[in-house]
């Protein structure tokens, strides 16, 4: 019998008389912990350094430590399976004894060198629902690319260079593969240092100069072409509104938001895509039906929202809300900014 709860911590799974914690945003009360991903939103830095157990990929570990994160070393002796999630390097979700699964931050699309995520059947899954609206529907990767590559081929015949922003660890390696064509490629500091440790696990991440080589070097002009991939963050800390004024260099984002049409004026962009490293809502709803489990609980996002939608469609579904931080109420609120932003 398992029992999952949402406290302080996250959400906790009770498993044979051992409390697991799934990707706690600090210390937890728990036996074991597992860390789905690298992102900073599923890590915390209080962790006792031999204190709980933490399951988690190599390759999560490796960037985890990388960005400061000190848990120690992995515990191996677990009877629990790991299975690619497909979100970004090193992304896995937990298959507990073949019947529960959590999947962390998933996506099920081929992108660039990402593979879908392995979906087990299992009678319970704990869901990510990020994007667990009916509203936000993801065109094609290919077409969003293939998009892209035409206003740069555009900007570049009239020798106006181009900035591309995406999240600093997952996204942007992807952009860095799939527009590795453009040249001079020109890659942020910041991004940088994660494409090398992509590199050590054999995704290749080279030939391309870093900002601060580019800046040194010259080859950051206003009379040639370049190719700038840089964070998204970019767009609040000031990089992004620089460039654009002492380069003339047009803005082009990728994110899943970008559904809304009115996200790009939200952010300052001159253009923005709907790329994301999460399931859309329809593939929300694959998961769900090639898992076929017997109880779903949904988590981050519109989380009440697609557990209403799960049941709708026969779905014995609820939501992982904490009561005293409701995620939930963050998206709604955010959705319902960029629609007062339409006009």
């Amino acid at each position: 019998m398992y029992q999952v709860s949402m406290g302080d911590s996250g959400i906790t799974v009770d498993n044979k008389n051992k409390k697991i914690a799934l990707d706690p945003n600090k210390q937890p009360d728990s036996d074991l912990i597992f860390i789905s991903h690298a992102h900073t939103d599923h890590l915390y830095r209080c962790a006792k350094y031999n204190g709980e157990k933490i399951i988690s990929s190599k390759i999560t570990h490796k960037i985890a430590m990388h960005r400061g994160y000190k848990y120690g070393d992995l515990y191996e002796e677990h009877n629990f399976r790991l299975l690619d999630s497909g979100h970004i390097l090193g992304s896995n979700g937990l298959f507990v004894d073949d019947e529960l699964y959590y999947t962390g931050d998933i996506s099920i699309r081929k992108r660039a060198f990402m593979k879908p995520a392995v979906i087990p059947k299992a009678r319970i899954l704990i869901i990510e629902s990020t994007f667990g609206h009916p509203d936000y529907i993801f065109p094609k990767f290919e077409t969003i690319i293939h998009k892209a590559n035409l206003i740069i081929s555009e900007m570049y015949h009239q020798g106006i260079p181009v900035i591309l922003l995406g999240y600093t660890l997952g996204k942007a390696q992807i952009l860095t593969n799939v527009f590795r064509h453009w040249k001079p490629l020109i890659i942020h500091d910041s991004i940088h240092e994660m494409n090398k440790l992509y590199s050590e696990f054999g995704i290749s991440m080279d030939d391309y100069v870093t900002y601060s080589d580019a800046e040194k070097t010259n080859k950051l002009s206003s009379h040639r072409p370049w190719l700038l991939i840089a964070p998204l963050a970019s767009c609040k800390n000031g990089l992004l509104n620089h460039m654009k004024k002492k380069y003339g260099a047009l803005s082009i984002g990728f994110s899943g938001w970008a559904v809304k049409p009115y996200y790009k004026y939200a952010l300052g962009l001159d253009y923005c895509f709907p790329l994301s490293d999460h399931c859309d809502y329809n593939d929300l709803i694959t998961v769900v039906r090639k898992c076929n489990p017997e109880k779903i609980y949904t988590f981050h996002g519109f989380a009440e929202q697609f557990a209403e939608s799960l049941r709708l469609l026969g779905y014995d579904a609820n939501s992982l809300v904490h009561k005293r931080g409701n995620s939930e109420k963050t998206y709604k609120k955010l959705d319902a900014f960029f629609s007062k932003s339409k006009s």
